[in-house]
Protein backbone atom coordinates (compact mmCIF):
# COMPACT_ATOMS: atom_id res chain seq x y z
CA UNK A 1 0.00 0.00 0.00
CA UNK A 2 1.31 3.44 -0.86
CA UNK A 3 2.18 6.01 1.79
CA UNK A 4 -0.33 8.41 0.26
CA UNK A 5 -3.01 5.72 0.50
CA UNK A 6 -2.19 5.11 4.17
CA UNK A 7 -2.61 8.83 4.83
CA UNK A 8 -5.94 8.95 3.00
CA UNK A 9 -7.22 5.83 4.79
CA UNK A 10 -6.37 7.30 8.20
CA UNK A 11 -8.94 10.08 7.61
CA UNK A 12 -7.16 12.61 9.78
CA UNK A 13 -5.94 10.24 12.49
CA UNK A 14 -2.20 10.80 13.00
CA UNK A 15 -0.02 7.88 11.95
CA UNK A 16 3.16 6.66 13.62
CA UNK A 17 6.17 5.61 11.56
CA UNK A 18 9.88 5.23 12.12
CA UNK A 19 13.19 4.62 10.41
CA UNK A 20 15.75 1.91 11.13
CA UNK A 21 19.37 1.30 10.25
CA UNK A 22 20.45 -1.91 8.51
CA UNK A 23 22.53 -4.10 10.84
CA UNK A 24 26.28 -3.97 10.70
CA UNK A 25 27.85 -6.72 8.63
CA UNK A 26 28.13 -9.84 10.77
CA UNK A 27 24.87 -9.27 12.64
CA UNK A 28 21.70 -11.15 11.81
CA UNK A 29 18.15 -9.96 11.16
CA UNK A 30 17.22 -10.41 14.83
CA UNK A 31 19.10 -7.20 15.61
CA UNK A 32 16.58 -5.43 13.36
CA UNK A 33 13.58 -7.18 14.90
CA UNK A 34 14.74 -6.27 18.41
CA UNK A 35 14.49 -2.59 17.46
CA UNK A 36 11.09 -3.00 15.81
CA UNK A 37 9.20 -5.31 18.19
CA UNK A 38 8.74 -2.75 21.03
CA UNK A 39 7.23 -0.23 18.60
CA UNK A 40 4.67 -2.44 16.87
CA UNK A 41 1.99 -1.71 19.50
CA UNK A 42 1.62 1.74 17.90
CA UNK A 43 0.55 0.20 14.56
CA UNK A 44 3.07 1.75 12.17
CA UNK A 45 1.71 1.46 8.62
CA UNK A 46 5.23 1.65 7.21
CA UNK A 47 8.86 1.45 8.33
CA UNK A 48 11.73 3.16 6.50
CA UNK A 49 15.00 1.31 5.97
CA UNK A 50 18.05 3.49 5.39
CA UNK A 51 20.90 2.64 3.07
CA UNK A 52 24.56 3.45 3.54
CA UNK A 53 26.76 3.43 0.46
CA UNK A 54 30.03 1.61 0.36
CA UNK A 55 33.19 3.37 1.44
CA UNK A 56 36.82 2.93 0.47
CA UNK A 57 39.88 2.17 2.51
CA UNK A 58 43.47 1.81 1.40
CA UNK A 59 45.41 -1.25 2.52
CA UNK A 60 49.19 -1.08 2.45
CA UNK A 61 50.80 -3.98 0.59
CA UNK A 62 54.19 -5.55 1.30
CA UNK A 63 55.55 -3.67 -1.71
CA UNK A 64 54.76 -0.37 -0.01
CA UNK A 65 52.00 0.38 -2.51
CA UNK A 66 48.38 0.87 -1.41
CA UNK A 67 45.45 -1.18 -2.61
CA UNK A 68 42.02 0.47 -2.82
CA UNK A 69 39.38 -1.75 -1.20
CA UNK A 70 35.61 -1.33 -1.14
CA UNK A 71 34.13 -1.60 2.35
CA UNK A 72 30.42 -2.18 2.86
CA UNK A 73 29.69 -1.83 6.55
CA UNK A 74 25.95 -2.42 6.32
CA UNK A 75 24.14 -4.87 3.99
CA UNK A 76 21.67 -3.64 1.39
CA UNK A 77 18.00 -3.09 2.04
CA UNK A 78 16.33 -5.60 -0.30
CA UNK A 79 16.52 -8.58 2.06
CA UNK A 80 15.75 -6.43 5.12
CA UNK A 81 12.63 -4.95 3.55
CA UNK A 82 11.45 -8.39 2.48
CA UNK A 83 11.99 -9.74 6.01
CA UNK A 84 10.09 -6.84 7.60
CA UNK A 85 7.12 -7.15 5.28
CA UNK A 86 7.01 -10.91 5.78
CA UNK A 87 7.21 -10.79 9.59
CA UNK A 88 5.11 -7.73 10.41
CA UNK A 89 2.80 -7.31 7.42
CA UNK A 90 3.63 -3.61 7.18
CA UNK A 91 5.09 -1.69 4.27
CA UNK A 92 8.87 -1.47 4.31
CA UNK A 93 10.30 1.54 2.48
CA UNK A 94 13.88 1.32 1.22
CA UNK A 95 16.02 4.40 0.69
CA UNK A 96 17.47 4.55 -2.82
CA UNK A 97 20.65 6.58 -3.31
CA UNK A 98 22.34 8.20 -6.27
CA UNK A 99 25.77 7.76 -4.70
CA UNK A 100 27.41 4.41 -5.36
CA UNK A 101 25.03 3.35 -8.13
CA UNK A 102 24.98 3.56 -11.90
CA UNK A 103 21.59 4.01 -13.52
CA UNK A 104 21.75 0.35 -14.52
CA UNK A 105 22.38 -0.65 -10.90
CA UNK A 106 19.42 1.46 -9.83
CA UNK A 107 17.11 -0.04 -12.42
CA UNK A 108 18.05 -3.59 -11.40
CA UNK A 109 17.50 -2.72 -7.73
CA UNK A 110 14.08 -1.27 -8.48
CA UNK A 111 13.13 -4.35 -10.49
CA UNK A 112 14.04 -6.57 -7.51
CA UNK A 113 12.00 -4.37 -5.17
CA UNK A 114 9.05 -4.51 -7.55
CA UNK A 115 9.27 -8.32 -7.61
CA UNK A 116 9.04 -8.30 -3.81
CA UNK A 117 5.90 -6.17 -3.79
CA UNK A 118 7.58 -3.09 -2.38
CA UNK A 119 5.19 -0.19 -3.04
CA UNK A 120 7.22 2.79 -1.78
CA UNK A 121 10.76 4.10 -2.07
CA UNK A 122 12.55 7.22 -0.80
CA UNK A 123 14.81 8.78 -3.43
CA UNK A 124 17.90 10.53 -2.07
CA UNK A 125 21.11 11.88 -3.53
CA UNK A 126 23.08 10.60 -0.55
CA UNK A 127 26.13 12.02 1.15
CA UNK A 128 29.59 12.43 -0.26
CA UNK A 129 32.23 9.94 0.75
CA UNK A 130 34.42 10.80 3.73
CA UNK A 131 37.30 11.23 1.29
CA UNK A 132 35.36 13.72 -0.86
CA UNK A 133 34.79 17.42 -0.29
CA UNK A 134 31.77 17.41 -2.58
CA UNK A 135 29.44 14.69 -3.78
CA UNK A 136 30.55 12.86 -6.90
CA UNK A 137 28.13 10.59 -8.73
CA UNK A 138 29.15 7.27 -10.21
CA UNK A 139 29.99 7.26 -13.89
CA UNK A 140 26.63 6.75 -15.67
CA UNK A 141 24.85 7.40 -12.37
CA UNK A 142 22.32 10.00 -11.25
CA UNK A 143 23.82 13.27 -10.05
CA UNK A 144 20.78 14.58 -8.18
CA UNK A 145 17.75 13.23 -6.37
CA UNK A 146 15.56 14.90 -9.00
CA UNK A 147 17.23 12.75 -11.67
CA UNK A 148 16.73 9.64 -9.55
CA UNK A 149 13.04 10.51 -9.13
CA UNK A 150 12.76 10.81 -12.90
CA UNK A 151 14.31 7.38 -13.40
CA UNK A 152 11.95 5.76 -10.90
CA UNK A 153 8.96 7.54 -12.42
CA UNK A 154 10.06 6.40 -15.88
CA UNK A 155 9.91 2.80 -14.70
CA UNK A 156 6.41 3.52 -13.42
CA UNK A 157 5.62 4.49 -17.02
CA UNK A 158 7.31 1.40 -18.44
CA UNK A 159 10.34 3.34 -19.70
CA UNK A 160 13.50 1.27 -19.20
CA UNK A 161 17.12 2.15 -19.97
CA UNK A 162 17.13 -0.40 -22.78
CA UNK A 163 14.65 1.11 -25.21
CA UNK A 164 14.63 -2.06 -27.33
CA UNK A 165 12.76 -4.04 -24.65
CA UNK A 166 9.28 -5.12 -25.70
CA UNK A 167 6.13 -5.88 -23.70
CA UNK A 168 7.62 -4.28 -20.61
CA UNK A 169 5.82 -4.09 -17.26
CA UNK A 170 5.19 -0.81 -15.48
CA UNK A 171 6.25 -0.54 -11.85
CA UNK A 172 4.03 1.35 -9.41
CA UNK A 173 6.28 2.94 -6.81
CA UNK A 174 5.12 5.78 -4.59
CA UNK A 175 8.17 8.03 -4.40
CA UNK A 176 9.16 9.95 -1.30
CA UNK A 177 11.88 12.60 -1.14
CA UNK A 178 13.69 14.55 1.57
CA UNK A 179 12.88 18.09 2.66
CA UNK A 180 15.02 20.33 4.84
CA UNK A 181 13.22 22.81 7.15
CA UNK A 182 16.57 24.52 7.83
CA UNK A 183 17.77 23.95 4.23
CA UNK A 184 20.23 21.39 2.98
CA UNK A 185 23.76 22.17 4.15
CA UNK A 186 24.90 22.67 0.55
CA UNK A 187 22.00 24.91 -0.50
CA UNK A 188 22.73 28.65 -0.72
CA UNK A 189 19.30 29.50 0.73
CA UNK A 190 16.07 27.90 1.89
CA UNK A 191 14.17 29.38 -1.05
CA UNK A 192 16.60 27.83 -3.54
CA UNK A 193 16.34 24.52 -1.71
CA UNK A 194 12.55 24.61 -2.01
CA UNK A 195 12.91 25.44 -5.72
CA UNK A 196 14.75 22.16 -6.27
CA UNK A 197 12.38 20.31 -3.95
CA UNK A 198 9.54 21.44 -6.21
CA UNK A 199 11.46 20.01 -9.16
CA UNK A 200 11.53 16.62 -7.43
CA UNK A 201 7.75 16.81 -7.01
CA UNK A 202 7.33 17.82 -10.65
CA UNK A 203 9.42 14.81 -11.68
CA UNK A 204 7.10 12.40 -9.86
CA UNK A 205 7.65 12.46 -6.08
CA UNK A 206 4.40 12.07 -4.10
CA UNK A 207 5.39 12.92 -0.53
CA UNK A 208 8.15 14.57 1.49
CA UNK A 209 9.83 13.44 4.71
CA UNK A 210 11.83 16.14 6.44
CA UNK A 211 15.22 16.13 8.02
CA UNK A 212 15.08 16.20 11.82
CA UNK A 213 14.39 19.52 13.51
CA UNK A 214 14.02 20.60 17.12
CA UNK A 215 11.97 23.77 16.68
CA UNK A 216 8.45 23.26 15.32
CA UNK A 217 8.29 26.87 14.20
CA UNK A 218 10.90 26.08 11.56
CA UNK A 219 8.84 23.14 10.32
CA UNK A 220 5.63 25.18 10.07
CA UNK A 221 7.47 27.97 8.24
CA UNK A 222 8.95 25.39 5.87
CA UNK A 223 5.49 23.96 5.13
CA UNK A 224 4.11 27.45 4.50
CA UNK A 225 6.95 28.20 2.07
CA UNK A 226 6.37 24.90 0.27
CA UNK A 227 2.66 25.59 -0.08
CA UNK A 228 3.34 29.12 -1.31
CA UNK A 229 5.67 27.61 -3.93
CA UNK A 230 2.88 25.34 -5.18
CA UNK A 231 3.96 22.11 -3.46
CA UNK A 232 0.79 20.30 -2.40
CA UNK A 233 1.99 16.78 -1.52
CA UNK A 234 1.98 15.52 2.10
CA UNK A 235 4.92 16.77 4.18
CA UNK A 236 5.86 14.37 6.97
CA UNK A 237 7.97 15.73 9.84
CA UNK A 238 11.05 13.76 10.84
CA UNK A 239 11.71 13.75 14.58
CA UNK A 240 14.60 12.56 16.71
CA UNK A 241 14.92 12.77 20.50
CA UNK A 242 18.37 13.87 21.61
CA UNK A 243 19.91 11.31 23.98
CA UNK A 244 23.50 12.38 24.73
CA UNK A 245 25.32 15.64 25.37
CA UNK A 246 27.66 14.90 22.48
CA UNK A 247 24.75 15.03 20.04
CA UNK A 248 24.41 18.79 20.51
CA UNK A 249 27.65 19.29 18.59
CA UNK A 250 27.50 16.17 16.44
CA UNK A 251 24.04 16.84 14.99
CA UNK A 252 24.72 20.55 14.53
CA UNK A 253 27.95 19.83 12.68
CA UNK A 254 26.76 16.85 10.66
CA UNK A 255 23.37 18.18 9.58
CA UNK A 256 23.68 21.98 10.00
CA UNK A 257 20.73 22.00 12.39
CA UNK A 258 20.14 24.60 15.11
CA UNK A 259 18.96 23.67 18.59
CA UNK A 260 16.65 25.99 20.55
CA UNK A 261 18.45 27.74 23.41
CA UNK A 262 16.09 26.26 26.00
CA UNK A 263 16.95 22.73 24.89
CA UNK A 264 20.67 23.51 24.76
CA UNK A 265 20.74 24.87 28.30
CA UNK A 266 18.70 21.96 29.67
CA UNK A 267 21.12 19.47 28.12
CA UNK A 268 24.22 21.37 29.25
CA UNK A 269 22.95 21.48 32.84
CA UNK A 270 22.03 17.78 32.89
CA UNK A 271 24.11 15.65 35.27
CA UNK A 272 24.59 12.75 32.88
CA UNK A 273 23.31 11.20 29.66
CA UNK A 274 20.46 9.44 31.47
CA UNK A 275 19.14 12.87 32.35
CA UNK A 276 19.75 14.05 28.77
CA UNK A 277 17.74 11.11 27.48
CA UNK A 278 14.74 12.11 29.60
CA UNK A 279 15.07 15.71 28.45
CA UNK A 280 15.12 14.50 24.85
CA UNK A 281 12.04 12.34 25.36
CA UNK A 282 10.00 15.16 26.88
CA UNK A 283 11.14 17.72 24.31
CA UNK A 284 10.26 15.42 21.40
CA UNK A 285 6.94 14.47 23.03
CA UNK A 286 5.98 18.15 23.26
CA UNK A 287 6.99 18.65 19.63
CA UNK A 288 4.83 15.67 18.70
CA UNK A 289 1.79 16.91 20.59
CA UNK A 290 1.97 20.30 18.91
CA UNK A 291 2.32 18.70 15.47
CA UNK A 292 -0.67 16.41 16.08
CA UNK A 293 -2.72 19.40 17.25
CA UNK A 294 -1.81 21.15 13.98
CA UNK A 295 -3.25 18.24 12.00
CA UNK A 296 0.00 16.77 10.67
CA UNK A 297 -0.92 13.38 9.13
CA UNK A 298 2.17 11.33 10.06
CA UNK A 299 4.91 11.66 12.67
CA UNK A 300 8.09 9.94 11.56
CA UNK A 301 10.79 9.11 14.12
CA UNK A 302 14.48 8.47 13.52
CA UNK A 303 14.97 5.55 15.88
CA UNK A 304 18.49 4.55 14.73
CA UNK A 305 17.57 1.03 15.84
CA UNK A 306 16.95 2.06 19.46
CA UNK A 307 13.33 1.75 20.48
CA UNK A 308 13.26 2.70 24.16
CA UNK A 309 13.05 6.48 23.86
CA UNK A 310 10.78 6.36 20.79
CA UNK A 311 8.40 4.06 22.70
CA UNK A 312 8.33 6.47 25.65
CA UNK A 313 7.34 9.28 23.31
CA UNK A 314 4.78 7.27 21.35
CA UNK A 315 3.02 6.21 24.55
CA UNK A 316 2.20 9.87 25.15
CA UNK A 317 0.92 10.50 21.63
CA UNK A 318 -0.62 7.43 20.00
Amino acid sequence: MKVTQHIDAAKGKPLFSFEILPPLKGQNIQSIFDGIDPLMEFDPPFIDVTYHREEYEYKELHSGLFQKKVVKKRPGTVGICSAIQNKYNVDAIPHILCGGFTKEDTENLLIDLDFLGIDNVVALRGDSLMTETYFNAEKDGNNYASELVTQINNLNKGIYLDESLKNVANTNFCIGVAGYPEKHMEAPSLDSDIHFLKEKIKNGAEYIITQMFFDNKKFFEFVDKCRAAGITVPIIPGLKPISTKRQLNLISHRFSIDFPDDLIMAVVKANDNNAVKQIGIEWCAQQSKELVKAGIPVLHYYSMGKAENIKAIAKQIF
